[in-house]
């Protein structure tokens, strides 16, 4: 008998964790918008280094590209930004690999300069919770972490 009466349950608990699991969040990322000097040499940079897909710019007034970066998110890059605007570390876009040393061999053959959270070049800092992270610049000096937190969990 109480088999029978658990066996429904467990199936009514993975069917409700499934739907919570498939669910929308109430708001999610559409885009991120990025003001460059050179389109051509941002855009260039962004699908040779990080080798986003780029998708169908909708102004098409050759001011503006459009990555994507997941099923729901995009990146929009638009020229016109002056040249040498100073920028942070700590104001930084982040995305995952699931190898940061491919990563960084990759940055190495395309001479991109890289380093640690600390600036140290040529190598990675690794979190106290082992998580590695990278950091380097685009061609407007934007800073970009790459590190595998979304490959660890």
């Amino acid at each position: 008998m109480k088999k029978v009466f658990l066996l429904p349950l467990l199936l009514l608990c993975c069917m409700v964790k499934i739907k919570a699991q498939t669910q929308k969040p109430a708001i999610i990322l559409n885009h991120i918008a990025m003001y460059v000097h050179d389109l051509k040499k941002s855009t260039d940079f962004y699908a040779k280094i990080l080798q986003f897909p780029i998708t169908e710019e909708p102004f098409k007034d050759g001011k503006h590209t459009w990555f994507e970066l997941s099923p729901t998110s995009k990146l929009h890059l638009i020229e016109g930004a002056p040249n040498n605007i100073a920028r942070d570390k700590n104001d930084h876009l982040c995305f995952s690999v699931p190898s940061v040393e491919v990563f960084m061999k990759r940055l190495e053959k395309n001479h991109v300069p890289f380093s640690d959270w600390p600036g140290k070049p040529n190598t990675y800092t690794l979190r106290v919770d082992g998580v590695k992270q990278i950091y380097f610049q685009d061609p407007d000096g934007h800073w970009i972490e790459i590190n595998d937190d979304g490959y660890k969990h």
